[in-house]
């Protein structure tokens, strides 16, 4: 057999806009000879799909399963090219299934979850005729007492999954905590939040954060030793932005979230602990993520 070298494999990948391992096994399989390797591709569908492969799938939708009696959810993010598939019944029935992979075969990354979804996306590429991409995905499961809740908004614009930890298995199916897990819910996805908790915050970040704030106070006129005192004041307003239990309710602004989810746990007798959360919108960042990914191309083909 023929020795299969980069550059053989960056030919052909330019040639049939194929991916590159599709083209290195395509040479492997036909002993590197050129014109049949793209007969291979293009039997298997892999050509055309490729070719689409390099458009931008920027729309979609977000999409979510809870099973198990909410101790089990799935959030995930499948992309296509256009508002029209994303809501044809073809490409909802793809999400579902794909969340529904995860649900039952728990992948640890997105290598393990493409090995386990197999050619289906594929086919789908083949079928729609779009590119699509599942882009990202999170699974929640509750060891102890606790529940999953799953929200999802817009027609698959955003999502959240959240998962709460609970005293005994009681309160965790208690109908006022279920109520509180959407509430919560609803809060991440119309506020933003981005950590439970202050303690949750990186310290990386909130020195990044205090330095700017230090420097707003001094571009104010502030003395430097001024402003450093100022910066604790307007570290904790950056805590109420960030953190969920900081964040005023959407509600009821005289409350914080916090104190929402103590008034629930009091009522119900048991005390509720926010574990964590994730929340998707659709399309987040798709345009700088394909500006690398087309830097990466220039940069395997020494273009770069």
């Amino acid at each position: 057999m023929a020795e299969i070298t980069a550059k053989m494999v960056a030919e052909l990948r330019a040639r049939t806009g194929a991916g590159m391992m599709d083209c290195k096994k395509a040479l492997m399989e036909t002993g590197g000879d050129f014109d049949k390797a793209v007969d291979w591709l293009r039997e298997k569908g892999l050509a055309a799909a490729a070719k689409k492969a390099g458009r931008v799938a920027a729309e979609g939708r977000v999409h979510a399963i809870v099973e198990d009696g909410a101790r089990h959810g799935v959030l995930v993010e499948v992309n296509c090219e256009t508002d029209f598939v994303a809501r044809g019944e073809a490409f909802i029935n793809l999400c579902d299934h794909v969340a529904r992979v995860i649900l039952q075969t728990r992948p640890a990354s997105m290598e393990a979850l493409q090995e386990a979804l197999g050619d289906t996306v594929k086919e789908a590429v083949a079928k729609i005729g779009e590119n699509i991409q599942v882009r990202r995905f999170e699974r929640y499961e509750v060891a102890d007492a606790g529940r999953v809740h799953a929200y999802i908004h817009g027609d698959g614009r955003v999502g959240v999954l959240i998962e709460l930890t609970t005293a005994t298995p009681e309160v965790a199916a208690h109908p006022e905590v279920e109520a509180l897990c959407h509430e919560l819910a609803l809060q991440i996805a119309s506020m933003r939040a981005q950590y439970v908790r202050p303690e949750d915050v990186p310290a990386q970040v909130i020195e990044h954060e205090r330095e700017i704030l230090k420097a707003q106070a001094i571009n104010e006129g502030k003395k430097p030793e001024i402003a450093e005192k100022m910066v604790a004041g307007r570290i904790n307003k950056f805590y109420q932005e960030v953190c969920l239990l900081e964040q005023e309710w959407v509600k009821d602004s005289k409350k914080t979230v916090g104190a929402l989810v103590k008034e629930v746990a009091d009522k119900v007798g048991g005390e509720i602990t926010v574990k964590r959360f994730v929340r998707y919108e659709k399309g987040e960042g798709i345009e700088k993520r394909q500006d690398d990914f087309a830097e990466e191309v220039m940069r395997q083909a020494g273009l770069k």
